[in-house]
């Protein structure tokens, strides 16, 4: 979810429960009150739900990791191959280290 999309959903929110608790209480300090409150608990909520986002990703992230990390050890040959003799190469002069 966007910022964007979010501050609108925020504002909005905030805006219906600002009006239903002014007209519920005829009080402009209660109506403060409770917004804050809302608007509060609607961060504390979002931070959440980032946070296990978050979480999730590189849980999944990690998963996948380990899984291809398996299938590279189980097609890997079981021996390492003997390391062969070269050849000298055409063109290549002779260093006489041998």
């Amino acid at each position: 979810m966007s910022f964007l999309l979010f501050l609108r959903g925020l504002v909005g929110v905030l805006l219906v429960v600002a009006i239903t608790t002014y007209v519920m209480t005829q009080s402009l300090w209660t109506t403060f009150v409770q917004t804050l409150i809302c608007a509060v608990l609607i961060q504390v909520g979002y931070f959440a739900v980032v946070l296990f986002l978050v979480w999730r990703s590189a849980d999944k992230t990690r998963h996948v990791e380990s899984a291809a990390n398996e299938a590279e050890l189980q097609n890997a040959p079981n021996e390492i191959p003997q390391a062969r003799k070269v050849g000298r190469l055409p063109e290549v002069p002779h260093s006489g280290h041998s």
